[in-house]
């Protein structure tokens, strides 16, 4: 288990306290601007930035997460290069090449389907798109985000099947949808991979001991930091692939991280999320050459900050948001 260490002063992560709003190429998660929070420790820059929906007790992980990687070194990287995924949001299919072409030399794509407002018919679209520019040795996977019920999910599964997936991420909300979905659809040989199941859950492997999933998806901060989640990959004993929650650079450093720590990594990561930002706040961003992404931690650009700095009104948000997250992180120690 983890070593509740003690937490550094409120006051020394808010002297350094930055908020920043990025603009993003293509709307995605329902946003078109992504707000962070970035501050310094004795070992760097880090990120925090739970979705502003989310509320104080689960955001709190997340500052637990962005504490650990200004105050405590990275664990020990055994790689030096990620590879990543391009990540197509729910756009139309003739946008594809487009979003696509962020990417550099990407073998792996990974598509958001089940988009309120949209229709199956839609996401066949968007995939048939992401295959027919990723050629049939590029590897395609879906990520629903849990919109699907059991039903829908395999009526889309026997729709997408024809693309080759190499997975489907979070297709059911609960841990016992996906389990019977799972059991439904083994026939198909399309494995079901775990995500909200696993960052949003209060038992991260309550869906590994169910043999819901076939993989995990991780992320850095939701989950509490490297360390945490390294845990949570041993105790359930699946492959995993890291993901990012839409960072800033600064915040996909630390899932490449995780990403290099891991004991073994036979996917490409999510962490090529960087691409969608139209602005970053390290010169150069965090995205993909060749595909992949080099392991070590990045220092935000002075003038970036600057250039990027959210509103008044916004910057207090988020230093009222820290403070509130920050009780609650003491309130367990």
């Amino acid at each position: 288990m983890t070593t509740l260490h003690p937490l550094p002063p409120l006051g020394e992560i808010l002297d350094t306290s930055r908020v920043v709003a990025l603009p993003l190429a293509t709307r995605f998660r329902g946003i078109d601007v992504r707000e962070a929070l970035l501050f310094e420790g004795p070992e760097g820059w880090a990120e925090f930035s739970p979705f502003t929906e989310y509320d104080d007790s689960e955001a709190s992980t997340w500052l637990a997460a962005a504490i650990e990687d200004a105050w405590m070194p990275r664990p020990e990287a055994r790689r030096e290069l990620i590879g990543v995924n391009a990540t197509v949001p729910a756009v139309a299919a003739a946008s594809v090449p487009a979003v696509l072409a962020r990417f550099d030399g990407c073998r792996t794509a990974k598509v958001k389907v089940a988009e309120p407002g949209q229709l199956l018919a839609d996401d066949v679209a968007r995939v048939r798109a992401v295959r027919e520019a990723m050629g049939p040795e590029g590897r395609v996977r879906i990520d629903a985000n849990g919109a699907w019920n059991v039903d829908e999910a395999e009526r889309a599964l026997h729709a997408l099947a024809e693309f080759d997936l190499e997975y489907a991420e979070q297709p059911c909300e609960s841990v016992d949808e996906l389990a019977e979905l799972r059991r439904r659809v083994k026939y198909m040989g399309i494995p079901i991979a775990a995500d909200e199941s696993v960052r949003k859950a209060a038992d991260p492997l309550a869906v590994a001991r169910a043999g819901a999933a076939d993989l995990l998806v991780i992320k850095a901060q939701p989950l509490g930091g490297v360390r945490r989640a390294l845990e949570i990959v041993e105790e359930a004993g699946l492959p995993a692939i890291v993901s990012s929650a839409l960072d800033t650079s600064v915040g996909i450093s630390l899932g490449v991280a995780l990403a290099a720590a891991l004991p073994e990594l036979d996917y490409d990561c999510g962490l090529g999320t960087a691409s969608l930002f139209i602005a970053d706040v390290v010169d150069p961003p965090l995205t993909p050459h060749d595909g992949f992404l080099r392991v070590g931690r990045v220092t935000p650009d002075p003038a970036l900050l600057d250039e990027h700095a959210a509103s008044a009104d916004r910057r207090q948000w988020w230093l009222e948001r820290i403070a509130r997250c920050y009780a609650a992180l003491e309130a367990t120690r």
